[in-house]
């Protein structure tokens, strides 16, 4: 009977059998949480001989290394601290922390992360029963505030749309993944074998799951699921959001300056996927006013440059115009019915509204790109408890 209940496809692993995990926490200036996060990683279902969970600091935080001096760490938990560099950033705290980890599996949360108790052993199980050429997983990213106010509700239908539409479309093309930044885990072999993270990237995830591509290893997608806050203030939100796409536009720099190298890497498909991600992600909000345009276009404007032009293009532009935006509902309504957010259905037509802001994050992110390319503009958590007792829940099942 207790197998026959079992979820179809799992393989369950004595406790004893369990491989060691080493789970990397990087916290900077995250004093607001510190206690927190302890409470929440202390719900992890594994054992813990076999757990090490790493919380990296920076030499300079002292805050968040008194409020962290304030909690009784179990000793499956310690403390590493990074010595100062000339960068400050998440993932060359990763790579230091990275020599010390006694893992044969890496994982990454984020400081205000509250992922499902039973994660690393649903990671370690799937692990053992793929072949070593799987060298990451990606779980599904959630929020547990998104009813906070209108921002955290379109970023949570966001989330969806990424997590349970765009990137298991992705991995069935057979692309690249551009990881995220949390809810990642990896083979440490293979993790080693590619050099670990590039310390200058500020989005070190996609460009990890790039390279990771590159040496022939494969991303699969799991379906696990850790909720996190939702950047829900508009400011904040920009400031994170063009720090992605700087990242995003420093990946796509990096790896195409030598194209004829990544085609060999990748192969002609794969190759046109990292074109076609990454590009996409930052000139959709370049090229966005571009767009906007055809509203007035719908009010009965005709642009100075359309002047002469054949009566039918007019039409079959304005005809893409819309399909592009349906086409942006659509996936929206198919992914928030895959979440345990539906209730956000109504407010996937307000999208609109939502995305300028990332134009204006993708024009602050392009001024840094050239000024200050290595700018890691932090995010502060803290700012929003949890709607209910969402952060808890369990993970809701979804076929990736």
């Amino acid at each position: 009977m207790e197998a026959a209940a079992r979820p179809q496809g799992r393989t369950f692993i004595a406790a004893h059998a369990l491989p060691p995990v080493s789970v990397l926490v990087p916290l900077f200036r995250e004093e607001r949480i510190a206690s927190s996060l302890i409470e929440r990683l202390g719900r992890l279902d594994y054992p813990r001989a076999q757990l090490d969970v790493i919380l990296i600091l920076e030499a300079q935080d002292t805050m968040t290394r008194a409020a962290l001096a304030q909690v009784d760490l179990p000793p499956w938990m310690r403390v590493i601290e990074v010595p100062d560099g000339t960068v400050t950033t998440k993932p060359r705290a990763m790579n230091y922390a990275l020599r010390f980890a006694r893992g044969d599996i890496i994982g990454i949360y984020d400081a205000e992360d509250s992922p499902a108790p039973d994660q690393l052993k649903r990671v370690a199980e799937h692990f053992s029963r793929v072949p070593a050429k799987i060298a990451c997983l990606q779980g599904i990213l959630d929020f547990y505030n998104p009813k906070a106010n209108w921002l955290s509700r379109c970023f949570a239908i966001e989330y969806a749309s990424w997590f349970r539409v765009v990137l298991p479309g992705l991995a069935r093309l057979g692309f690249a993944i551009p990881l995220g930044g949390t809810t990642v885990f990896l083979r440490r072999e293979a993790l080693e074998e590619v050099g670990g993270w590039d310390a200058h990237n500020v989005t070190e995830d996609a460009d990890l799951g790039v390279r990771l591509a590159r040496h022939g290893y494969v991303t699969e997608l799991i379906p696990v699921v850790t909720r996190e806050e939702a950047n829900n203030r508009a400011w904040p939100w920009v400031r994170q959001r063009s720090r992605w796409l700087k990242g995003y536009m420093i990946t796509w720099r990096v790896h195409t300056r030598a194209p004829r190298r990544l085609l060999r890497d990748l192969g002609a498909w794969r190759f046109f996927g990292v074109q076609a991600i990454f590009l996409s992600a930052f000139t959709q909000f370049l090229l966005a006013p571009v767009l906007w345009s055809y509203w007035l276009v719908l009010a009965g404007w005709r642009p100075p440059l359309l002047e002469g032009a054949h009566p039918g293009l007019m039409g079959t532009m304005i005809v893409l115009f819309l399909a592009t935006e349906a086409i942006s509902v659509l996936v929206g309504v198919t992914a928030v019915s895959r979440s345990p957010h539906r209730g956000l259905m109504p407010w996937v037509p307000t999208l609109f509204l939502y995305f300028p802001l990332g134009t204006l994050a993708v024009y602050k992110a392009a001024y840094e790109l050239v000024t200050r390319p290595f700018y890691w503009d932090k995010t502060m958590h803290g700012h929003s408890a949890p709607d209910d007792d969402s952060a808890d829940m369990p993970e809701d099942p979804i076929d990736v």
